[in-house]
């Protein structure tokens, strides 16, 4: 069964928005056994909208589109849909009451616009959207299903879930679909990876079998794709290869599935082991608190974090010494350990975290250029520093820093070696 999906709005096309419901549709759609051949984009315009469902009607099982439902002029999904199917638009009284309940409850107006977003072409079927005002609309003709849906990803999402899914599943049960394993690994190259750690797969992949490396900031991600009549069975054809990936790169390997961060499996480590964590941050800014903050039930392992951007704010919060700073400079090893070590006093934490350097663009010098970064541990029983060297992209800098800060931890209180990227620890 072929799917197709389509991504409405000018917003899209100019880069005003990022297009992520497209991305994440045809993650789900494949993994339900509806398979997308083609995505489209198109802008707010009535022809090129009913040109592209119509189009998409005629080459696929299923067609979704996202976008062009909202109460403003140039929302124009609904209405194109409506005289695609030659439908009238009808009132549909459930929506209008819980969208003037969801009003009421927000002290919000309610608008003639507003009311316009309870019309329904007469063929449909609504999709009820808990989290906003525009419903979602399933139409089935000729063999063909079409399913409308809001733009914004979080209702989208929901409305995948609760509503279209649940209607394709009769369609695909008993037939071979697509069971994905997401193997997320950390701390090293995805060409690393392929060429010295797992070598040639070929004795493993078969027509229902297929591997692909997904390279990202944080981690890399090995990606198992079975065809197969169930989850079971799909398990048992690649059970070989699984087996052989764990062999060859356990050590690497944070855990599997598809949304699991390096972040989540640094916080699962810390829980496991009963620590806290707290951080110094200089050139990450506050971003590793925020990271590891983002995983809910956090506070189990994070105590804090302190941002000391300035030497002052080294010297004053963290008890570097002045004559530190004057020898060895803010980027340095000593530093580092320092921040490290303070932190994890003042906030009387079992592990303390630091990152001191030079995310650019400016700044660099022959002996630190642009990019050069140290990141301290300590605990009770490991004191030392990393020192890595990135890019001249402040933004990426950033961001690797604390992947490589996060792994650090993972393998120190697991104990697993070598250090992310083969990096050089220099002790206290």
């Amino acid at each position: 069964m072929k799917s197709r999906i389509i991504s409405i709005g000018d917003e899209l096309l100019r880069g005003d928005t990022v297009n992520t419901n497209a991305s994440w549709l045809g993650e789900i759609l494949i993994e339900n056994g509806w398979p997308v051949t083609e995505v489209y984009t198109v802008g707010d315009s009535a022809g090129a909208i009913k040109e592209v469902i119509g189009q998409a009607m005629n080459a696929s099982d299923l067609v979704i589109t996202t976008g062009g439902l909202g109460p403003t002029q140039d929302d124009l999904t609904k209405n194109v849909v409506a005289e695609i199917f030659d439908a009238r638009l009808v009132l549909h009284e459930p929506t209008l009451k819980f969208i003037k309940e969801r009003f009421k409850e927000r002290n919000i107006p309610f608008s003639e616009s507003n009311y316009h977003q309870a019309e329904v072409p007469d063929n449909c079927q609504v999709l009820p959207n808990e989290y906003g005002t525009a419903p979602g609309l399933w139409i089935e003709e000729n063999g063909g299903r079409l399913a409308v849906l809001p733009g914004i990803p979080h209702e989208m999402k929901a409305l995948v879930q609760n509503e279209v899914l649940p209607r394709l599943k009769p369609v695909t049960e008993g037939k071979k679909r697509i069971f994905s394993r997401h193997i997320k690994v950390a701390g090293i190259g995805e060409s690393t990876l392929s060429d010295n750690v797992l070598g040639p797969l070929d004795d493993f992949i078969t027509e229902d079998i297929s591997v692909a490396f997904l390279p990202s900031t944080q981690v890399n991600t090995i990606r198992i794709n079975t065809q197969a009549i169930s989850k079971r069975q799909a398990d048992k054809k690649c059970d070989q290869l699984i087996r052989h990936i764990y062999k060859k790169a356990g050590k690497y390997i944070i855990g599997e599935g598809r949304d699991l961060t390096l972040s989540k499996a640094v916080g699962k480590v810390l829980r496991d082991y009963s620590l806290k964590i707290a951080v110094a941050e200089s050139c990450t800014g506050g971003l590793l608190s925020n990271v590891l903050t983002d995983t809910p039930g956090s506070s189990d392992y994070m105590v804090g974090g302190l941002t000391a951007y300035a030497n002052e704010v080294k010297m004053s919060q963290l008890d570097v010494p002045k004559e530190m700073l004057a020898e060895y400079g803010a980027v340095s090893r000593p530093v580092a350990l320092q921040m490290a070590k303070a932190v994890a006093r003042l906030m009387k934490a079992d592990v303390g975290v630091s990152t001191t350097g030079i995310a650019g663009p400016g700044g660099g010098t022959d002996e630190k250029p642009v990019g050069t970064v140290w990141i301290g541990f300590w605990s009770s029983n490991r004191h030392f520093a990393l020192r890595t060297h990135f890019t001249d992209d402040r933004l990426l800098n950033k961001e690797r820093s604390v992947a490589v800060a996060l792994e650090t931890v993972r393998r120190t209180i697991i104990d697993v070696e070598p250090m992310p990227y083969g990096l050089n620890s220099y002790p206290a």
